[in-house]
């Protein structure tokens, strides 16, 4: 098949140009100088004037169906299960994920952790690879024996049409709170755009305990079935009976429609851990796995790389996680938070990303936690000490310290620990990479830990 790119780096002799208009450029300026180096054909979104001009209403939607198309609709044979939120994603997939394996089912996975192609992984960059590169992942699955694919999908890719014409098996909605506006520029824009993955599939499992979850229940109507869900309030499946001990949560899991309740135990701390757990048990019931394998699957399931992580345990615990924005860092916080001892939080907000959520990330540190330090979190090419200080406006009451310098500030985090304390290392969860500039720089806070005890 004649090959094809948006790129026009990439581009070869014979292959199909797609104009893509991004941010920072738009493929359509480049369009005639791709069909002077061989291009076969140019996809556009408007009439350029050209010779081998394709006029197509979406460019980016043209895209994954020509990506699907080259790897030879790969998702025919793939069932797909979405979750989308701001946060929670990563920890649905991983649970819907081990929920089918448990069961027999060969499961690959796309998300912010990685990409699982069943016999092999490779690092993310993205959450949701763009097209060409998200349908090749699809093929290796489907040509490794998969049955399923979880995957999380992100506001952006949905926004940017990464996906051909797919319906999904069922769809998940965490949460929707402040993150990415940056890219969306309003609530309303961010809501729209999750909410653009219920147009596309076959059932719905829907957190109650969100005013987004509401907004998105009346949207659904009664299109397809719809399974709600709750740790705090009742709903089609809830939480009765919480309890947490040792970064474990234990709980009866009850259904409208059975007349027994469920027990589950789960390896991961937190009242929204309990929330992304029943997600979970949703999911796989709408594929039709039973209520009671489904709960019984939780209770070895071994945790998540970089969520609530555990990463050094002795007179002092250190814990990492990827809460990145205000909502995850307070809903963390407050799960690891212990009678004795202080709370050290070392975080950092990412450069080039939404800064109005800036301040309301110090804010909510400061409230959760005993002691600050503010520090880096991939601050790309923006001074690390212009997002420190406007991190640091939201910061009330609460004692802190800064260091640009991410190694500096945990060296300063676990040289002050004393025994009883937690120090919650926050942003980077399960990354190995610190991004400065254009530059990818090994990271990983295991190590540094590790190095530095």
């Amino acid at each position: 098949m004649i090959g094809f790119t948006d790129d026009s780096r990439e581009l070869r002799a014979g292959d199909i140009f797609v104009c893509i208009k991004g941010d920072n450029f738009d493929g359509h300026t480049v369009a005639a100088e791709m069909l002077v180096k061989g291009a076969s054909a140019v996809v556009t979104e408007r009439d350029l004037g050209l010779d081998k001009q394709i006029i197509v209403p979406n460019t980016r939607k043209y895209l994954a169906g020509l990506a699907s198309d080259f790897y030879g609709n790969p998702t025919k044979s793939l069932k797909l299960i979405a979750a989308t939120g701001t946060n929670g994603k990563s920890t649905v997939i991983a649970l819907i994920k081990h929920i089918l394996e448990q069961q027999g089912h060969k499961c690959g996975s796309i998300g912010t952790i990685g990409y699982d192609t069943v016999r092999k992984t490779y690092p993310a960059r993205l959450t949701l690879p763009l097209q060409k590169d998200l349908y090749r992942l699809f093929r290796e699955m489907a040509d490794n024996g998969a049955e399923y694919c979880v995957v999380e999908a992100s506001s952006q890719a949905l926004a940017q049409d990464r996906f051909a014409d797919e319906i999904f098996e069922t769809a998940v909605f965490t949460n929707l709170t402040q993150d990415h506006l940056d890219y969306h520029k309003t609530m309303d824009n961010y809501f729209s755009a999750k909410r653009m993955l219920f147009d596309i599939t076959k059932s719905a499992v829907v957190c109650i305990d969100d005013k987004y979850g509401e907004k998105l229940i009346k949207y659904i109507g009664k299109k397809y079935p719809l399974t709600t869900y709750s740790a705090l309030d009742a709903a089609a499946l809830y939480a009765v009976n919480v309890k947490s001990s040792d970064n474990t949560m234990s709980f009866w899991l009850a259904s409208e429609q059975e007349e027994k309740s469920f027990p589950v135990k789960l390896a991961l701390p937190g009242i929204y851990n309990v929330a992304n757990a029943i997600a979970a048990v949703g999911a796989a019931v709408q594929v039709g796995v039973n209520l009671e394998d489904a709960t019984g699957a939780l209770f070895d399931f071994p945790g998540i790389r970089g969520r609530s992580e555990v990463i050094h345990d002795g007179d002092f615990t250190v814990i990492c996680d990827y809460a990145h924005t205000e909502d995850a860092l307070t809903k963390f916080l407050q799960s690891v938070k212990k009678d004795t001892g202080r709370l050290i939080c070392l975080f950092g907000a990412p450069g080039e990303r939404d800064i109005a959520k800036r301040p309301l990330m110090g804010a909510a540190a400061a409230k959760n936690a005993d002691y600050l330090i503010v520090t880096s979190d991939n601050p790309r090419f923006e001074n690390p000490d212009d997002i420190i200080s406007q991190v640091c406006k939201g910061i009330k009451n609460t004692s802190f310290e800064t260091y640009a310098d991410r190694k500096e500030a945990i060296r300063a985090a676990v040289k002050m620990a004393q025994k009883g304390d937690v120090v919650a290392l926050c942003g980077k969860g399960h990354e190995t990479e610190q991004v400065i500039g254009d530059e990818y720089q090994p990271f990983d806070e295991r190590l540094i830990v590790k190095e530095l005890l």
